[in-house]
């Protein structure tokens, strides 16, 4: 849920814009896609369109709970929506979805085991939706303007590096970072270990230059700042950009993130909603969509392809022992996000 650039967004609304002026549409023959923004190439959109004769509408959300919040108002017909892992277990509990008809498939087996297994986190049975990107969060450093090569969490909170550190503009990645470096769970609802994650939080805001969401990787690679907390595929272009960067899972764990599609209730026509989630499984498109995106890919047939350098990078594709001590996000009650999201702006507002 990263970098967004204006030019994909405009590209967005002319197809958009071509497409509605392209007559009424025909149910049968329309999907409504509902997706992050500059999260997937806009030629395999035209190429799907070119080899089913099936059109694309085509929406973007910045965040999930934007997502969300348009989703519920039903103003737009939705067929099909790429969301994050707890956002997707709200929709499944919501009764919000469809199952997949995985028997239509042809490409399935491109996603490797270990995706589909993240995926039973928040879908159990993996009955509702399919793995399209994944990472991690951790933190991308400027190796030249730091004493020691960085391991744990505890560098984001110990004051060496006051002003000098960016935190991402997110409840729950801001409570994750500090509820995983204070030894719980990501995922905790117990209020004592909350309250005591957001008193870090607190003590540690003096020490914070900015907290960004897009913009972190960009404020590093600038030499504004010395370190950011930022998604994997931000840290891969960000060490593109500046070699001396480097990024690094802290040991104590982070956030294995799983970004994945599925099928909405109301879907009109699920056979071709199967047919386009297949078509972004098969390796050519899978391949063109890593390009333009640059986020770890589950498709191993990709991954088996990509060029030695992309292939064996750690940021991207982490070895297991750097995920072991991760999870999954999961949504929790309704209770513990109403006291999350209430301690967050009570810490912005101090």
């Amino acid at each position: 849920m990263k970098g967004r650039k204006t030019i994909a967004l405009i590209l967005a609304v002319v197809l958009a814009v071509c497409l509605s002026a392209c007559g009424k549409d025909d149910p049968e023959k329309t999907l409504t896609v509902f997706n992050y923004g500059e999260y997937l190439d806009p030629a395999m959109i035209r190429l799907f369109m070119k080899e089913t004769g099936i059109k694309i509408k085509y929406e973007e959300a910045a965040t999930p709970e934007e997502m969300y919040t348009k989703f519920k108002a039903g103003a737009v017909g939705y067929d099909l929506l790429c969301t994050s892992d707890y956002m997707l277990k709200r929709l499944i509990d919501e009764n919000e979805l469809k199952e997949i008809d995985y028997s239509l498939f042809h490409y399935k087996d491109n996603i490797g085991k270990k995706y589909w297994d993240f995926t039973k986190s928040f879908d159990p049975e993996i009955k509702y939706t399919m793995p399209y990107f994944w990472g991690t969060v951790g933190i991308l450093y400027d190796t030249s303007k730091v004493s020691k090569k960085i391991d744990s969490w505890d560098v984001l909170f110990n004051g060496e590096y006051s002003g000098k550190i960016v935190m991402q503009n997110s409840v729950r990645d801001a409570f994750m970072i500090t509820e995983k470096y204070l030894g719980y769970s990501l995922n905790t609802t117990d209020r004592d270990e909350i309250q005591k994650a957001y008193e870090t939080l607190l003590k540690q805001k003096p020490d914070v230059q900015a907290y960004l969401v897009d913009e972190a990787r960009d404020e590093v690679v600038a030499g504004n700042a010395v370190m950011a907390v930022v998604y994997s595929g931000e840290a891969y272009l960000g060490h593109k950009y500046n070699p001396d960067l480097e990024y690094v899972v802290p040991k104590e764990g982070s956030n294995v993130w799983l970004d994945s599609w599925c099928i909405t209730k109301n879907c009109r026509n699920t056979e071709a909603a199967c047919r386009f989630l297949d078509f972004l499984c098969r390796d050519d498109v899978a391949l063109k969509n890593f390009e333009y995106i640059y986020y770890s890919t589950p498709n191993e047939t990709v991954k088996d392809n990509l060029p030695p350098e992309d292939r064996n990078d750690k940021s991207m594709f982490p070895d297991d022992s750097v995920t072991e001590n991760c999870e999954v996000n999961t949504l929790t009650d309704p209770e513990t996000n109403e006291l999350l999201n209430r301690l967050w702006k009570d810490l912005k507002a101090n």
